[in-house]
């Protein structure tokens, strides 16, 4: 379902070694070269690719927040605001590296629009569930995620991108949780009983980013320590 499945798709575009890029069979699809190719002849920059990244996400979260109140399309729209935001991960990366259009400030391109696309995406959902605490808690633990990665990388390890819930796993379950609030959509529109199906559908796939990107963060942090004292009894 996911269109990009590996978190900082885009990397390697300023200082950062290639070994820190997830491999990823999409990257290497005939399809996804072709447009890294078009869209490098067309000018546009890995920078504005990771912008416009954020466009799509937010155009996702403005259909999450309406969907309880329109059309039940809505929750596809969501799940199409997803899958966009993952295909300009994917492409930033392809037109750096494959494109030879890396530029010093990539790597912050590459992560910062990351963050702002997780926040608008899940707070988004939370708000879709009535409960926004929790669309808020699910964007701290993704935030933790990519935090304890990027602090390895700073410890001079080699990121470690392990599940089960790095920013791959949120999205495509959060694609899954919107597609099945379309589905209960039907189901509540037919039974008064069901009204809030639809919501408690993203109410429960929230709750389970937010425990899995918990477990993520424990599991990395174990794995960084665990490296880091390997490190030190080797010298």
């Amino acid at each position: 379902m996911t269109l990009e499945n590996g978190e900082n798709s885009g990397a390697n575009r300023g200082q950062e070694p290639v070994k820190n890029r997830r491999p990823l069979a999409t990257r290497s699809a005939g399809w996804a070269k072709a447009v890294a190719r078009g869209l490098a002849a067309a000018g546009l920059t890995p920078n504005a690719i990771s912008v416009i990244g954020i466009f799509f996400a937010a155009a996702g979260a403005w259909a999450f927040i309406q969907a309880p109140y329109g059309s039940q399309w809505l929750w596809l729209g969501g799940a199409l605001g997803i899958q966009l935001r993952l295909l300009a991960n994917m492409l930033d990366g392809l037109v750096a590296v494959e494109e030879g259009k890396s530029s010093a400030t990539g790597a912050l391109y590459n992560e910062f629009p990351d963050r702002i696309e997780d926040a608008l995406l899940l707070i988004a959902a939370g708000y879709a569930a009535n409960e926004p605490e929790l669309g808020y808690l699910a964007t701290v633990f993704a935030f933790g995620t990519a935090y304890i990665r990027a602090l390895g990388g700073s410890l001079g390890l080699e990121q470690d991108f392990v599940g089960p819930m790095a920013k791959q796993h949120r999205m495509f379950l959060l694609t899954l949780g919107a597609i099945a609030a379309f589905g209960a959509s039907y189901l509540a529109a037919n039974e008064r009983l069901l009204v809030s199906l639809p919501r408690d559908v993203i109410e429960w796939t929230l709750l389970l980013i937010v425990l899995g990107a918990a477990f993520t963060c424990t599991i990395r942090l174990h794995r960084i320590a665990k490296l880091l004292r390997a490190k030190e009894a080797a010298e």
